[in-house]
């Protein structure tokens, strides 16, 4: 049978997912694997309807179709999300629809599960047949086990082609609201005092839900606010994933472009950041996924410490989880605290004029005492896993990022606690005896509280 392989990589052929591809098509010499470098051509595919058609007829003469990208920043790179989009702006979904499909990524396995659900809602939407997915650390090829799980999986989505299997849908399609917000007065404003406030928008229209908002959030403070809509940057092209910056955070479009003047200037210096987009299929627009993408200039070294984050969105945002989690995960990655979500999905004008005008007092109260909320698995389990990659196998393409991590005491791992390690050694080798486990269990509970007893007899 034939396959097209939808290429998610900006490296095109090179990529480390390519290779997952090329493992597959050696494998199974009996079906065709076409290899369509998406991401690579985007630019090409975006202007000329030739190329986006004949991407089309690729994928109508096809038995399936295989997503393959890299993992970036929580989903899949910019320019593939783009892609996404065109499919949708020029009406091309009944290409897909009915296909089976599957996706595989490489990656450090950071929120490649947001990456997963994406595309699951995403080809749900298409109406295609999604039959499962394969994430993929960089360099398991390498291991023999895991060429083999490769290989199932592969085999799998080839039977399941063939024997025109069915399928259960995993989400349903999103329900959006026809509602036109119309903002009223701000009866009290908002005094920022020496707090830098910077909202970034994608917002074509102030005529829009989205607009509107902004204006009305912009009205709740009693200073003029700075706005800056990612449109009006000259941004040259989305993250090559090249590693250029790995050694000293120099971005290879550096000078190129305004992107990395605007970060470090204007980003990196407010003191209260508002992200404002409208929802595109399951997450914001590719503009928006650029500015994340590019924002790696700083690898993994979180660069927004102690911000305050909020989002004003348009769009049914409740009705996708995997978007709030992977916006709300960004935050908490930066060390910076995550102060909450207004959208117009509920559709009352009056309510909305509300949470914004409230929204604006409680950023300003956060960034005037410092708050940032305690970390959720969201953070804790992500920072863990690049203090360990970092320290390790990662230490030498990223060494900015191993001597950042140094400064900020990132590498805490459990062995240096030798003071731990010789008390459960003690309490392990006593456990072994019945009557003091009997005793450990008797006393368990008022153990456990005891060190935070002390706290509160302070």
């Amino acid at each position: 049978m034939k396959i097209t392989v939808l290429n998610g990589s900006p490296k095109g052929i090179t990529s480390v997912t390519m290779q997952y591809v090329h493992y597959i098509s050696k494998e199974f010499p009996q079906h065709e694997l076409k290899i369509l470098n998406i991401s690579q051509r985007l630019r090409k595919i975006e202007k000329d309807a030739q190329a986006f058609q004949d991407i089309l007829d690729e994928i109508s003469s096809s038995d399936g179709i295989l997503w393959a990208s890299p993992v970036y920043y929580l989903l899949v790179p910019a320019n593939y999300k783009r892609f996404i989009e065109l499919i949708s702006e020029k009406g091309a979904g009944d290409v897909f629809h009915n296909k089976y499909t599957a996706f595989l990524t490489t990656s450090i396995h950071f929120f490649d599960h947001t990456a997963h659900n994406y595309m699951n809602a995403v080809c749900d939407d298409l109406n295609m047949r999604y039959i499962g997915s394969f994430s993929a650390d960089m360099y398991d090829l390498r291991k023999p086990e895991e060429r083999e799980r490769l290989r199932l999986f592969a085999g799998n989505f080839f039977d399941t082609i063939g024997n025109n299997a069915p399928i259960l849908k995993s989400y349903l399609p999103l329900t959006w609201r026809n509602f036109k917000y119309t903002y009223g007065e701000a009866k009290s404003k908002t005094d920022a005092g020496n707090k830098k406030v910077l909202i970034v928008t994608d917002s074509e229209n102030q005529q829009t839900n989205l607009g509107r908002m902004i204006e009305r959030f912009k009205a709740s403070f009693s200073t003029e606010i700075e706005m800056i809509n990612l449109r009006d940057l000259h941004i040259k092209g989305s993250c090559l994933g090249c590693i250029h910056c790995g050694y000293d955070n120099q971005c290879v479009y550096e000078g190129k472009d305004d992107y990395i003047d605007f970060y470090n200037t204007k980003v990196k210096t407010a003191d209260i950041l508002i992200w404002a987009g409208r929802i595109k299929d399951r997450y914001l627009s590719a503009r928006w996924k650029t500015f994340f993408d590019r924002s790696f200039f700083n690898g993994h070294t979180p660069s927004l410490i102690g911000k305050q984050i909020g989002f004003i969105i348009s769009g049914p945002l409740s009705q996708i989880p995997n978007l709030r989690q992977a916006l709300e995960a960004y935050v908490e990655i930066q060390h910076a605290n995550p102060v909450g979500f207004v959208t117009d999905e509920y559709g009352d004008s009056t309510e909305i004029d509300s949470l914004l005008q409230n929204f604006g007092k409680c950023l300003v109260q956060f960034a005037n005492s410092g708050y940032v909320r305690p970390n959720t698995f969201l953070s804790v389990g992500g920072r863990k896993l690049f203090r360990d990659d970092i320290w390790g196998r990662l230490r030498f393409p990223f060494r900015a990022d191993y001597v950042a991590y140094k400064k900020l005491g990132a590498y805490d791992f459990p062995q240096k606690e030798y003071k731990t390690r010789i008390q459960n050694a003690i309490m392990l080798l006593l456990s072994k005896l019945p009557s003091f486990r009997k005793e450990i269990n008797k006393r368990m509970k008022k153990e456990m509280i005891k060190p935070l007893q002390k706290v509160l007899e302070k």
